[in-house]
């Protein structure tokens, strides 16, 4: 699959933007454990342009997690290009334009998924940063508003239109926010629409190999985007190429495997912020993590309430030596 000139292979699987898990420190995990495409957190247009550091620093990119996309939101198209320009100086290899976030704070001023409530105003931002950078761009966007405004069957081609490097859609609606299940029907009419030529990426409930090759296979999308299962397992990568490949299943990792992948990422985490706002931004990750241990309540509350990286680093030390005989186990 290709994205302007950037060939990802075949069935590539991409690590999904999401706000305050998809940093550098997470991102180098998932590209070690096979994502083929990264992008960073979505980007505010409107602090991108004044300048905001904390924007600014989201935009970082590391040498070893190349490809990256850049995502940026905003409702203003004036806004929006300027943004686009000044996320093309940060040198990524594509930006993408994010109509789907479905919060509340987002949404509901227009932008993110909001947009889908003014698809004219949808198409004139997205073709006017399509003119202004000479990066590919791409769109990812929902099914719709609601049940009762399941429009991306008819959005797809205009977007195309503006000249958009390839599309993601997420299964479903605003209104759904995260809940109930994904219906990648949709997603499937609109990669079977023979006048679509643009990669079609399929996003949403993507939580283990056999339901990915099932999707590929049964919506035939170009490329899959993995987000929300990936948050405390980033080797979900690994489990669903190597089932794509030969149709075995990869055992998890052991415990001990577990707790080093996660003292990684929380050093990672530490040199990017510092260590309070690091050890916070890893709570996400460890609040999903070792799923199913028995007994596991009172080292998980203590694991989730230290505040220093060695006190950190030791009770991590006490989970891989008490569950060592342990893999994690993932409800699916």
């Amino acid at each position: 699959m290709k994205i302007g000139d950037l060939d990802l292979g075949q069935n590539p699987l991409l690590l999904a933007p999401m706000e305050d898990v998809t940093d550098p420190s997470f991102r180098v995990l998932c590209k070690r454990y096979g994502a083929d495409l990264m992008y960073t957190e979505f980007v505010s247009a409107d602090a991108l342009i004044r300048h905001v550091e904390r924007t600014k620093n989201k935009m970082t990119i590391l040498p070893e997690e190349r490809p990256v996309g850049i995502q940026i939101y905003g409702k203003e198209t004036d806004t929006m290009v300027e943004a686009a320009k000044i996320a093309e100086e940060a040198n990524p290899e594509l930006i993408d334009i994010n109509f789907g976030c479905p919060v509340k704070k987002i949404a509901k001023k227009g932008a993110g998924a909001g947009m889908l409530q003014d698809i004219p105003k949808m198409l004139e931002i997205t073709s006017a940063v399509v003119k202004a950078v000479n990066l590919p761009v791409t769109v990812k966007t929902r099914l719709g508003w609601d049940d009762n405004n399941k429009i991306i069957t008819n959005i797809a081609e205009p977007l195309q239109d503006t000249g958009i490097a390839a599309l993601t859609i997420h299964g479903r609606t605003r209104a759904q926010m995260y809940t109930g299940e994904a219906d990648w029907s949709l997603i499937g009419e609109v990669k079977n629409n023979p006048r679509i030529h643009i990669p079609i990426i399929g996003n949403g409930d993507l939580t283990n190999p056999v339901k990915a090759r099932d999707y590929l296979n049964r919506y035939g999308v170009d490329a899959l985007m993995i987000g929300r299962p990936s948050i405390g397992r980033p080797w979900i990568f690994k489990e669903i190429k190597h089932y794509l490949q030969t149709g075995e299943l990869l055992p998890p990792p052991s415990i001990p495997e577990h707790v080093a992948m996660l003292k990684e990422q929380l050093d990672h985490a530490v040199n990017w912020f510092d260590e309070r706002r690091g050890i916070l931004h890893m709570r996400r990750h460890m609040a999903v993590s070792f799923k199913g241990l028995p007994n596991f309540r009172p080292l998980k509350i203590k694991m989730l309430r230290t505040d220093g990286y060695e006190e950190l680093i030791q009770v991590l030390d006490v989970i891989a030596d008490t569950y060592k005989e342990y893999h994690s186990l993932y409800e699916e």
